[in-house]
Parts: C-alpha cells; sequence; structure tokens
C-alpha cells in the first residue's frame, strides 16, 4: 500500500484525511457503549411495531433476529474492523484514494443525504415522545402520514435536531460518551415496556400473542426477518461506513462490540417494541397498518421513563449518523471544516425529519438504503484483500494520479439499477437486495478493473 500524505489535523479536527494515530486511539468501552446506545434507540420503536403490521409472527422475530443479528456482527467484526484498523481511515477517504476524487464526490453527496434522512427518521420518532403531553395541540402522525401533520410538530422537529446537531459537531469522542451513558438506562426502559405489555396481556408465551393479526396476510417472514437484521446496516458494515468509527480501535477484536447494539437493540428491543403494537392491537383495537405513534405507546407502558427514553433513544441513534454525514459532506469540499460540514448534515437532517414519510416507512427505507450504499464497500473490500491476488494495483486513483475511475462507476452503478428495478417492476422487498448488489458489484470491479487498467503506472 502507498505511504498517506502526512497532514496534522486542524483544531478539532478527527483526522479526516490522514490515519488516526496511535495517541488517538480508544479502548473497547467507547465502542460497546456506543454500539449499545446507537442500535438501541429510536428506530427500535418504529421497527417492533412495523414487524407486527407486517404480519410477522413470534418464530420469525425470535430464531430470524437470532441469525441475522449474529450475521451482521461477524460482518462487522472480519470486515469493517479488519480493514479500519489496518489502513485508519475514513470510508470517504479511503474510496478517493481508489476511485479518485471526482467520483467519491458524487458517492459522497448520496452517502450524506442517505445518512441524513436516516437521522431524520430519529428526530421524527423523538418527537412523538414530546408532543404526548400535549396532546390536542401537537398532532403526531400515523403509519401512513407523509406531510407534517401541524405547525407545532415542526417546532418540536426543529428544537430535537437542534440539539442532535449540536452533540454531533463536538466529534466521535462526545458522541461515544453520550452512547455510553445512556445506553444502559434506555434498554432497561425498553425491556420494561416489554414486561408490562406481557403482564396487561396476561400471559409470558409470545409464540401466543404475537401473531399476524386475523385476515392480515404476512408481508414478511423468516428469511426476510433474517436478511432485515442483517442488511438494515448494510450500508455501515458492507458499505464501509463505520470504517470511519473502528479507524479508532486498537485492534480489530473490538468489532465484537457491535454484538451490543445487535443483541441489545436489534433483538431484545425489537421484540419489547413490537409487544406495544401487540397489546394496542389486541385490547385497544388499533388498526395494525395505520400503527401507533411510539410516543403514545411508551407513554401508555411506562410513562415518563419511557417518553424521556423515546427522546434519547432517538438522540443516540442521530449523533453518530449526523456525525457520518458530516464525514461525507467534508468528503465532497475537504476545505470545509468537519463541524461546518456536520452543521450542514445536522440542517438536512432536521428538515428531513419534519416529514413522517420515512420513519413510517423505515422497513422499505433502510432496505433501499443500504442497496444503494453498500455496494461499493465491496470496492474496498476488493482493494483490501484480493487487488494483488488477482493482479490488481491497490488504491489505483492513488497510483496513477486519476480523479475518476469509470470501473467503480460501473460496478457500482449497474448491480443498483438492477436491483431498483426489481423492487419497483417485481416488487421483491428491498431488504433482500443488499447482499446481491455488493456481491456483483465487487466481482464487476474484478472485471472492469481487468478492461481498463491492465497496468497502473506509479505517479512519480
Amino acid at each position: 500500500m502507498s505511504e498517506h500524505p502526512v497532514v496534522s489535523p486542524p483544531a478539532g479536527g478527527e483526522y479526516e484525511r490522514e490515519p488516526v494515530p496511535e495517541r488517538a486511539l480508544k479502548g473497547p468501552s467507547a465502542f460497546w457503549g456506543m454500539y449499545a446506545g446507537e442500535h438501541t434507540a429510536g428506530t427500535e420503536f418504529m421497527i417492533g411495531p412495523l414487524f407486527v403490521a407486517w404480519g410477522a409472527s413470534a418464530f420469525d422475530l425470535i430464531f430470524g433476529l437470532l441469525l441475522g443479528n449474529l450475521l451482521a456482527v461477524l460482518t462487522w467484526r472480519f470486515l469493517t474492523a479488519e480493514i479500519a484498523t489496518r489502513r485508519r481511515l475514513t470510508l470517504y477517504y479511503q474510496l478517493e484514494r481508489i476511485t479518485g476524487r471526482n467520483l467519491v464526490t458524487l458517492y459522497n453527496f448520496f452517502n450524506g443525504v442517505l445518512f441524513c434522512f436516516l437521522a431524520g427518521a430519529m428526530v421524527t420518532v423523538s418527537a412523538t415522545a414530546v408532543g404526548v403531553p400535549f396532546e390536542g395541540r401537537v398532532r403526531m402522525p400515523s403509519f401512513g402520514d407523509t406531510w407534517p401533520p401541524g405547525v407545532a410538530w415542526v417546532l418540536v422537529c426543529l428544537g430535537l435536531g437542534a440539539a442532535m446537531t449540536f452533540v454531533a459537531a463536538r466529534g466521535y469522542g462526545f458522541v461515544a460518551r453520550v452512547g455510553h451513558v445512556a445506553a444502559p438506562w434506555m434498554f432497561l426502559v425498553f425491556v420494561a415496556c416489554g414486561v408490562v405489555m406481557l403482564a396487561k396481556l396476561g400471559t409470558t408465551n409470545l409464540f401466543a400473542v404475537i401473531q399476524p393479526p386475523a385476515h392480515t396476510p404476512a408481508k414478511i417472514g423468516f428469511w426476510g426477518v433474517v436478511c432485515f437484521a442483517w442488511f438494515c446496516n448494510a450500508a455501515m458494515h458492507l458499505g464501509m461506513a463505520d470504517l470511519s468509527i473502528f479507524r479508532f480501535a486498537r485492534k480489530p477484536a473490538y468489532g465484537w462490540a457491535s454484538a451490543a447494539g445487535m443483541y441489545l437493540g436489534h433483538y431484545i428491543a425489537w421484540i419489547c417494541a413490537a409487544l406495544l403494537l401487540v397489546y394496542w392491537v389486541r385490547e385497544r383495537g388499533a388498526d395494525p397498518v395505520k400503527g401507533v405513534p411510539p410516543g403514545p405507546m411508551v407513554w401508555d407502558a411506562v410513562g415518563w421513563a419511557g417518553l424521556i427514553c423515546v427522546v434519547i433513544a432517538g438522540w443516540t441513534t442521530a449523533n453518530p449518523t449526523i456525525y457520518r454525514a458530516g464525514l461525507a459532506f467534508q468528503g465532497m469540499a475537504p476545505r470545509l471544516s468537519r463541524v461546518t460540514a456536520t452543521l450542514v448534515a445536522g440542517t438536512v437532517c432536521t428538515l428531513a425529519g419534519i416529514f413522517p414519510a420515512v420513519a413510517m416507512k423505515l422497513l422499505d427505507f433502510v432496505g433501499l438504503y443500504g442497496t444503494i450504499l453498500c455496494p461499493v464497500g465491496a470496492v474496498i473490500v476488493v482493494d483490501h484483500f484480493l487487488a494483488r491476488r488477482v493482479g490488481l494495483p491497490a488504491e489505483y486513483a492513488v497510483r496513477t494520479g486519476t480523479g475518476f475511475n469509470p470501473a467503480v462507476l460501473l460496478a457500482w452503478a449497474l448491480p443498483v439499477l438492477g436491483a431498483l428495478y426489481f423492487y419497483r417492476v417485481h416488487g421483491v422487498n428491498s431488504f433482500f437486495l443488499p447482499l446481491p448488489t455488493w456481491l456483483a458489484c465487487g466481482a464487476l470491479y474484478v472485471v472492469f478493473s481487468k478492461m481498463w487498467h491492465r497496468t497502473a503506472p506509479a505517479v512519480a
């Protein structure tokens, strides 16, 4: 691998265009706390009930989530963390060294905007909790809503988005501390919600209570749950976005920290959150298709502690997501400071959060978001693990001085366009698409690189 330029980070910098030095590396607690906080989060209050609305059974959730989350943890540990601790670069700078400046700018735009929409969903979820004490003044959205339900809703979202952006702008260290402090308490609130709902339902038999509502066709089954659990964070692990996080890790074994988020948040918290809507459907006659906003359900279950948890849970997910989006925007304009780029990302996130469409269609959105972003991670995997073995130049753009690597563009665009065709025309669920697009991108990158880059002269 070619040597990296030595650049002194600016005040408040995060080593965005150089390897993280030894003195800045962090211990395991920073990662266990951050992953537990980020993935025991606001989205969990949406995803659990959406599984119920889509007709998942107890078997699908208990065993499908067990397998899917294991696959996600293994991907973080043996792909993302391995590359991150060897190169210690952000996703955006690593990609620039392979694709060239011009192409990575396009990718950074898509990456930053999609991260902002994901963080915006956290603003939406948190706002449903803030609206509960002001019932009648703040109208809250249902699963089918797309537009802001009122002026009061907009004001709540603006305030929450500003607070979340402030934390993200402080840098990774501050983001990690927030997650570390908040995660244990949030997890206990999720568990409390589940226990209270089972008590109200009068049984502890999950197989009896988590069943598709009568006369409602199941839109997701066992393998759908497996794939959703594995690929809902596809952009982070297969797509290598978390190179930006694990570059601070002392060793690749810290990749196991992702298990804290997967099994506390994406397993126990999802199931507990699902029980909230199960209760409202069975005992209060709620329509599972229209759903119920997280705030009222959690308020009914555990009161003020639940409302505070919904707000903080959205916060701890939005913080690192806005941080990643800021790095993406800074990758588009390297002269822009990280703080300024993060403020731009936070503004876009807040505006997206005002519109409930993303949060209320979260199962579809995260599948599409992974399908669009994660294939480029295959290019980094090929460059790191396979380039020399198959006779390709590693870090092609650095070695040749090119600003545009056409092999990457075609390898990325063709599988994504094919996947979107199957999604739109044939109705394939979005969470089945990330893996085939990722594999196709890696294979096509090898093929196109062989065609265009038979020789790669080093830059003088």
